[in-house]
């Protein structure tokens, strides 16, 4: 049988790219087939937290492919049925944005866009610290669109960064699976990160 393939978009939240890359590798031992994306800053910037060098290594000995990185490479997606679902893990603000008025000028948005035209499930894990602020329409926007999932997601830091929303990365494949079935795994939201009453300032 022909496995599924996930169309696996990565944006540039490059704080969350090891817990993310933790979930393509899991994804992969449950028997997916990976095709990697790359957002134009995701393949081409040096952080702190990883190299470009590093991530196109890590991907290629996780899914044995090259990612996808231009607009030439994305664009069959949908014309060839290349992916059965596709996952933008980190989704971005500036991502949910662009996603949300129809701008696909980015490798991840013009795939995201290919795809949808067959009918079948994008699922978005939200990484922004704005979520509750200017991304927070954007998301209402988004969750309305026939065929998009969202993986659950929570406050990572509720008193340092009270608008900040982060999808729990390890719920990735549940999220999918569920995609899948056409149904929203639920509950969409979760209590903050390490939250405690006794934490709330006095």
């Amino acid at each position: 049988m022909k496995k599924t393939t996930i169309g696996f978009a990565m944006t540039g939240s490059f704080c969350t790219f090891e817990a993310v890359l933790a979930q393509m590798e899991e994804l992969v031992k449950r028997d997916y087939d990976i095709l990697p994306i790359l957002s134009n800053h995701a393949a081409q910037l040096d952080t702190r937290f990883m190299t470009a060098r590093h991530l196109h290594e890590r991907l290629r000995a996780i899914t044995g492919r090259d990612p996808i990185e231009t607009l030439q490479e994305a664009e069959p997606i949908g014309p060839k049925k290349l992916t059965d679902v596709y996952l933008i893990a980190p989704a971005t603000g500036n991502t949910l944005a662009k996603l949300a008025n129809g701008i696909f000028d980015t490798p991840v948005l013009l795939g995201a866009k290919s795809h949808l035209r067959n009918d079948r499930p994008l699922v978005l894990a939200v990484s922004t610290n704005d979520a509750l602020s200017t991304a927070a329409q954007n998301i209402g926007r988004l969750m309305m669109w026939r065929n998009v999932y969202l993986v659950p997601f929570r406050q990572d830091a509720a008193f340092q960064k009270p608008r900040s929303l982060v999808a729990d990365f390890s719920l990735i494949p549940k999220t999918i699976s569920s995609a899948l079935c056409g149904v929203q795994l639920q509950p969409i939201s979760g209590a903050p990160l390490g939250f405690s009453t006794e934490d709330h300032p006095k």
